[in-house]
């Protein structure tokens, strides 16, 4: 059985085309449903992020499946056969494996090293078999590449940093303020940078955020997503007393925290240390405030210079990674190869067997006479002549499949011990 895996991502394909195939193919449970209908699919799996719309399926004909899987994702997403052609890129077997095990592993993510992408897979493939779309083949592949992505992550520190400023900053809190579970957040502005770093915070643990906002029906919404307080900027100072870690992103053109406000807030805190983060471009906070004891400020260049940093140190480990999934591809490419030879070995070693049990019938009579002990010896005598007359054939076929080019050994193999003419009955 062939593996082959089709789609495009965002390096081959635009968002916009992208969002067109994951609208389109939204629904999980129906389209793996459907793409079991394609007759040379024997198993499927689907995975669709905001980042790829892949298909990997286990197929009889690798021709004819790749074929019909690029109308599929043609009619689907409606595409010109010019832009499917343009982003689609088509991978059989060992690519194919070696492209999921590098999706796993987010060797090929935005981001290298992000951890979402495993979970994606791993629910992916649960809608698999929850439609009963996932055999033999695609079972072991997909255990084998969370067991790939688990390597990664143990034997490289491809994951080990931040790499986007939200994390940075959740990051470079934990190491200031230590747990999280019990420390109050303050966010000042309510935009896209202030939501993605309260959704890191919550992740570690974040209970109490508290959202300011110059408009407070936006402050509302965003503290409604994290169950949280909202405020105006004229309830600033007295929440910046309450707060442990303060994120700013306004667009407001001069400074809305300055030195003067931090103090008091501290003197409030009895010096307790803030830790603060101005993503924002102007800046929010004046930078003179960073001078305070017990203050510990970050501005946007600040975070980048870490992430630019841990960008370096994961492209280094990515090296490490690539090393891993050769081995673990070479593993996997062996288990498939025996795959040919397998029912060729058990269909020996069953008409072995049969021709040694047919064979004591047809000597039960003289058998009778013996007593038991000596009749099991005989018998014993005759399955150890059978074995090791079978061990270098089986054996052979099983070195020739880890080599590849098994096929033409199973072909002989099965003419030479008769196995064809069983086929033929």
């Amino acid at each position: 059985m062939n593996i082959i895996l089709l789609g495009m991502n965002h390096r081959s394909a635009p968002l916009e085309l992208r969002e067109r195939l994951t609208i389109a193919c939204g629904d999980h449970a129906r389209t793996v449903a459907e793409v079991k209908t394609i007759p040379p699919v024997k198993e499927s799996l689907y995975l669709a992020t905001c980042n790829r719309v892949e298909v990997l399926a286990a197929v009889d004909n690798p021709d004819s499946a790749m074929d019909r899987l690029r109308w599929f994702v043609f009619s689907h997403g409606n595409l010109s056969v010019a832009e499917m052609e343009a982003c689609l890129y088509r991978y059989r077997n060992e690519e194919a494996v070696r492209h999921l095990f590098r999706v796993a592993c987010s060797l090929d993510s935005m981001v290298i090293g992000e951890p979402q992408i495993l979970g994606q897979v791993k629910d992916a493939y649960r809608h698999s078999v929850e439609n009963k779309a996932t055999g033999v083949m695609l079972n072991r592949l997909l255990h084998h590449a969370f067991h790939v992505a688990k390597r990664v992550r143990t034997e490289t520190g491809i994951s080990a940093n931040a790499v986007s400023v939200g994390y940075t900053a959740v990051a470079l809190s934990k190491k200031i303020v230590g747990d999280l579970t019990d420390k109050s957040v303050l966010l000042v502005g309510a935009g896209e940078m202030a939501e993605l770093a309260a959704k890191h915070l919550v992740k570690q643990g974040v209970e109490r955020i508290t959202v300011v906002n110059r408009t407070v029906e936006k402050a509302r919404e965003l503290a409604a997503v994290f169950q949280g307080e909202a405020a105006g900027f004229e309830d600033l100072p007295r929440c910046l007393a309450r707060a442990d870690i303060i994120i700013t992103s306004t667009g407001s053109p001069g400074y809305i925290i300055d030195r003067d406000m931090l103090t008091s807030a501290l003197r409030r805190r009895r010096n307790r240390l803030i830790f603060l983060v101005d993503i924002a471009v102007p800046r929010d906070i004046d930078p003179r405030a960073g001078d305070l004891d017990n203050v510990f400020l970050y501005n946007i260049d600040d975070l980048q210079s870490v992430v630019d940093e841990n960008i370096k140190t994961r492209l280094e480990e990515v090296q490490k990674a690539e090393g891993i999934i050769d081995e673990e591809l070479e593993k996997f490419m062996k288990w498939r190869a025996t795959l040919e030879v397998v029912p060729t070995i058990v269909e020996l070693k069953d008409k072995a067997e049969s021709i040694v049990r047919h064979e004591l019938l047809r000597s039960e009579g003289w058998l009778s006479r013996l007593d038991e002990e000596d009749r099991k010896k005989v018998e014993a005598l005759i399955n150890a002549v059978v074995n090791k007359i079978l061990h270098k054939p089986v054996t052979g076929l099983k070195d020739v499949s880890e080599n590849g080019g098994g096929e033409a050994y199973v072909a002989a193999a099965r003419r030479l011990f008769g196995l064809e003419e069983e086929e033929d009955r």
